[in-house]
């Protein structure tokens, strides 16, 4: 029986065995436990200078706005360049770009437009950072542990998310928004440090690509053209457009809905990222994705957020938003291993910003929308579309699954990229 425990727990954390990804690991807890704290407080901030769930989703846009447009410029630069470099200069720009919302805010003269101005300055570094952090990963631990070390990578985020809001909601009550901006910028500080202490020669380096004309364009059409890309990434689209749209749904189910206010939504949030937490470690100890699992997660994420839209109590919410992290954890997890396992090394970095743009590019367009069908009619309306838009990503799905057993080529049995 012990033995057995000790295996489960070599594959549960079997990327943890390298340096590198132990300190990448640990910093990252540090620094998204800030980014959530700044998640809830920047909501509470827009809700009480308007009280408008539109503003909300377009603070939301703004913000992620950047990653539609720029993610594919992000890309290239992570195939161009040396990531660990990028990673530096973007966290450090982070960093400041939080200072400064937590000095304005302090100092009492924040006003919505500054709010809508940082929002996309902080939208323009994520696009450009994100596809150098997610191909990052595979550096750190090589091909044969990517999809452990990427689920890992995700229980650190909502680790953090347990973490995070509940220290901001204690922060809020105490002192008030501002202060949670500063400890963001401070936050930011951890990553830094561990990019200076990564062994170089210790990485798993892909070529660079050198400068070619076109490279954006060829990034996608590669992408388009092979099918299990082609499929995880419209399934994103869906369910980043309209489900993964959480940052304007739960504050006003917590506000308008139940009326429990910024330690409702820190509750709603925190077990959302405990769910997550243990499910991503139950999918960490699995073996590689396939496409089979992922419509079969698409399905249970719909039913999950389905359940959150009908619950009649705030109790029965926090019940259920456990599976709702567990569902969504999953989701990421196994597109993102998806995604890079079968992309050629020399394309990972421009697929993986199609990660970006399908997961947070696509909330521009899905945060007005929820947004406004809040406003317009009820934030159970806006979740119910959330479920709506995973259901559709699952039958996209297995309508793919099904062409491709027909033509005689079942996705699951690509061989992935080396």
């Amino acid at each position: 029986m012990n033995a057995k425990v000790e295996a489960l727990g070599r594959r549960t954390f079997a990327s943890l065995r390298f340096r590198n990804y132990r300190l990448y690991f640990v910093s990252q807890i540090i620094s998204f436990s800030g980014t959530w704290m700044q998640s809830i407080a920047l909501a509470w901030l827009v809700l009480d200078l308007t009280g408008s769930g539109t503003a909300l989703g377009t603070v939301l846009a703004m913000q992620f706005l950047p990653t539609l447009l720029l993610a594919p410029v992000g890309g290239l630069l992570a195939d161009r360049f040396e990531k660990r470099r990028l990673i530096m200069g973007t966290q450090t720009v982070a960093g400041l770009l939080a200072l400064t919302l937590g000095v304005l805010t302090l100092s009492g003269v924040v006003e919505l437009w500054m709010v809508y101005v940082l929002a996309a300055m902080f939208g323009t570094v994520t696009a450009l950072d994100n596809p150098s952090r997610q191909t990052f990963v595979m550096e750190m631990v090589g091909t044969a542990d990517v999809g452990n070390a990427v689920t890992l990578n995700s229980v650190v985020v909502n680790a953090a998310r347990v973490i995070g809001p509940a220290v901001a909601g204690v922060v809020i009550a105490v002192f008030g928004v501002g202060e949670c901006f500063v400890f963001n910028a401070v936050s930011y500080v951890a990553v830094v440090i561990a990019m200076f202490l990564i062994r170089r020669d210790e990485l798993h380096a892909a070529a660079r690509t050198p400068r070619a004309p076109r490279q954006v364009r060829d990034g996608f059409r590669y992408a388009w053209s092979e099918p299990i890309l082609r499929t995880t990434i419209v399934m994103l689209v869906l369910i980043g457009t309209f489900t993964f749209e959480f940052s304007t749904t739960l504050p006003m189910l917590a506000e308008f809905t139940f009326g429990a206010g910024p330690t409702g939504l820190a509750v709603m949030t925190s077990l959302m990222g405990a769910g997550a937490v243990v499910g991503g470690l139950a999918v960490a100890a699995t073996g590689p994705p396939t496409p089979t699992r992922l419509v079969a997660v698409a399905v249970g994420f719909g039913l999950a957020v389905g359940a959150i839209a009908i619950m009649p109590t705030i109790g029965l919410v926090y019940a259920v938003m456990p599976f709702v992290g567990v569902a969504s954890v999953a989701m990421i997890a196994f597109s993102n291993a998806t995604l890079q396992l079968h992309s050629d090394p020399t394309m990972r970095g421009r697929v993986m910003s199609l990660f970006s743009m399908a997961l947070i590019g696509s909330t521009p367009i899905g945060g007005p929308i929820v947004g406004w069908l809040g406003d317009h009619t009820s934030p159970r309306v806006a979740l119910a579309v959330g479920a709506v838009g995973a259901f559709a990503a699952a039958a996209y799905g297995w309508s793919q699954l099904l062409r491709q057993q027909d033509a005689a080529v079942p996705m699951a049995a690509l061989e992935p990229a080396t």
